[in-house]
């Protein structure tokens, strides 16, 4: 099973089902309407779907703010505009301020990709608070994803023995059955979402997000992107730099890495994580549970993944808790310092035969949810990625480059080497090496990288501030951990963004936060 390291903001929540029948929308009639004139038509907003991973409907806020949810209808082909339209699930709660006090609409993308912004924004909602003083907040579900059309491809049952699976293989047998396990997932994607596949890329939910600016009614586009959604935002830069409004990019994807070079720069990213990580559980005044040293917490880690790989041990029942299950939900916990607690009770818990925590960390990962229902998640991530990025990589490239990828990780190095074999038989070719976010004429963009993010490495923010041109990007450095920023609450970091967003105020280039 290739590990998914998704860019988006971690959340250690339940996450549902996989739709087993496209939704309605993709394939309607041709139309002849303009779709930048659509009204929406905003209502309530319902519980969320099996494919947005499920749960309660969102609640008022605390000063009584009402969620609404609405339908945006957008081609299905950009290039024929005219033709078959998609439907796209979009979420707002409206400003507190009035008047001249309201800005316009803060569009907000989690990362991904294949994250549903309609599902996550009401858990995060109360850390935006004071930005929705001059904003209504709005997200969505970007095209393939959730509500919007999502993207179909193995069925719950399937998907529990993907995602089991040994994604590290030893020998040509375990070899031969990853890679015709990838395969028969890719050919489930094409079987059931043929129509939509190709036009799921990044460049089509940038040309989106214009046609969301016109439809909501502004100027420009004030956009917060966190993880992948960076990456969104500087390809919406790149097409329409004139439209820009204000903007902010936090957890920085790098722009100029091909899939293996963002994949090696991944694995180096969360052994640093897994470092810290040591270096804090051995730090604290009371012993830690789980090794003497620094090197005692990581080489027993290693000890535990390599048992694993031959003698599985109790999971959440009746699945078992394999290497590769053990695995993602390590590298879940190290999104996050929030987890590492959680990592550590899973861990210890582990070692007396117990991995029932370490498998609900996986389980978060990969979008399962308790009732052992799939969002869709994992099917649009390999769907975008897949048909963002040019670059094929078989196994024997695999096997050629892992002495690279374990020098750079001995824990996960294989693991990260071996996902990049997802995309190896999808049915869609890949647009190009890299994005292109290069932005002449665009406003300021404030770029807030982390010196401590595993999932997007630090060296990211420059390179995006490089990439969108001179006097585009404006850097700002958080020496903190975790993957992104503005949520590890320092005051610093968020007086920056938010005098930005507010008050127009750029931050120096080069502000660094501790």
């Amino acid at each position: 099973m290739p590990t998914l390291l998704r860019l988006r903001a971690a959340a250690l929540t339940a996450s549902a089902v996989l739709l087993t029948t496209v939704l309605a929308g993709c394939g309607d009639d041709a139309q002849d309407e303009d779709v930048t004139r659509q009204e929406l038509s905003w209502k309530a907003c319902q519980a969320p779907d099996e494919a947005q991973g499920g749960g309660p409907a969102p609640t008022p806020l605390p000063d009584d703010g009402e969620w609404q949810c609405a339908t945006m209808k957008a081609p299905l082909d950009w290039s024929d505009p005219k033709g078959d339209t998609i439907g796209l699930e979009l979420i707002r709660v409206r400003t507190t301020g009035s008047g001249n006090e309201r800005i316009g609409s803060l569009v907000f993308n989690f990362g991904g990709p294949g994250g549903s912004g309609v599902a996550t924004l009401p858990s995060f909602a109360k850390d935006y608070e004071k930005l929705r003083t001059r904003y209504d907040l709005v997200s969505f579900d970007p095209r393939g994803v959730g509500r919007s059309d999502p993207v179909i491809c193995e069925n719950d049952q399937q998907l529990d023995a993907y995602f089991q699976q040994d994604g590290t293989p030893d020998d040509a047998a375990e070899r031969t059955q990853l890679l015709d396990s990838t395969k028969e997932f890719n050919d489930a994607c094409e079987q059931n979402s043929e129509k939509v596949l190709p036009h799921v890329r990044t460049t089509d939910a940038a040309r989106d997000l214009d046609l969301m600016r016109q439809v909501l009614g502004d100027d420009k586009l004030h956009y917060f992107g966190i993880s992948y959604g960076t990456e969104l935002g500087g390809v919406y830069a790149h097409l329409f730099p004139e439209r820009v409004g204000r903007a902010v990019f936090d957890a920085v994807v790098d722009p100029t890495r091909d899939p293996e070079q963002g994949t090696l720069g991944q694995t180096k990213g969360f052994q640093l994580a897994l470092d810290n990580f040591a270096e804090d559980c051995v730090s604290k005044t009371e012993e830690c549970p789980i090794g003497d040293s620094a090197q005692d917490v990581k080489d027993r880690i290693a000890r535990l993944l390599h048992d694993l790989d031959g003698k599985p041990i109790q999971g959440i029942f009746p699945r078992q808790l394999t290497q590769t299950a053990a695995t993602s939900g390590i590298l879940q916990a190290l999104y996050s310092k929030d987890f590492w607690d959680i990592l550590t009770d899973g861990l210890e818990e582990a070692y007396d035969g117990n991995g029932s925590t370490l498998m609900l960390l996986s389980d978060s990962m990969n979008g399962r949810s308790e009732n052992g229902e799939y969002d869709n998640s994992t099917a649009a991530y390999t769907a975008i990625s897949c048909a963002d990025a040019k670059p094929r990589y078989d196994a024997a490239y695999v096997e050629q480059r892992l002495p690279e990828f374990r020098a750079a990780s001995p824990l996960f190095g294989d693991a990260l080497a071996w996902g990049m074999i997802g995309c190896t038989d999808w049915a869609v070719a890949g647009a190009a090496d890299h994005p292109d976010v290069s932005a002449p004429g665009s406003a300021p963009i404030l770029v807030v990288g982390n010196t401590g993010d595993p999932a997007t490495p630090y060296e990211g923010a420059r390179a995006m501030v490089d990439a969108l041109g001179k006097g585009v990007g404006v850097e700002l450095t958080y020496r903190g951990q975790g993957h992104g920023a503005y949520d590890s609450k320092n005051p610093c970091v968020q007086g920056a963004v938010n005098g930005y967003l507010l008050d127009g105020k750029v931050p120096p280039a080069g502000t660094v936060c501790t």
